[in-house]
């Protein structure tokens, strides 16, 4: 799995259930790096955004909620990534991340350069990850890559 995110320095990732920035550059990047993938969310996340993420097989981790159209996880513990053929990217919120982030071989960080107020914050990372790549370095924000160093937590 790979854990894909956009964090302030002081690791804000939301507000009030929603992205507090516009980086439009960033969400077609998000868009071309997630397509034909599936797309691990929480409940949250997922309403949001109103509606799954065409183009991806769309995975909502809830124990109480249906929605159309996505595939219901029960638990984010009990995921199994294995089966699917595709890499599974993890995109949110904090809680997911919080769960899911030991379980990731990779990370792609779009770190935002202005710090904006927020209440959903990204856990921790640089205990597991280390950075391998900069994938590109805008005036409003810069994209990394990060690498998991030794084992993955199964």
């Amino acid at each position: 799995m790979t854990a894909i995110v956009a964090m302030t320095p002081s690791r804000v990732i939301g507000h009030r259930n929603a992205i507090p920035w516009r980086l439009p550059e960033d969400l077609r990047w998000f868009k071309q790096t997630t397509l034909g993938h599936p797309v691990l969310m929480g409940r949250k996340t997922f309403e949001s955004l109103g509606k799954p993420l065409p183009g991806r097989a769309n995975l909502v981790v809830s124990r109480s909620f249906e929605f159309q159209g996505v595939e219901m996880i029960r638990s984010p513990a009990e995921f199994d990534p294995g089966r699917y053929e595709r890499e599974v990217f993890v995109i949110g919120g904090a809680e997911i991340y919080r769960v899911l982030l030991a379980r990731c071989r990779q990370l792609l960080v779009t770190h935002v350069k202005t710090d904006y107020p927020g209440d959903a914050f990204f856990p921790a990372y640089e205990h597991l990850f280390r950075c391998v790549e900069e994938i590109r370095d805008a005036r409003e924000f810069r994209i990394v890559r990060y690498e998991r160093m030794g084992k993955c937590h199964k």
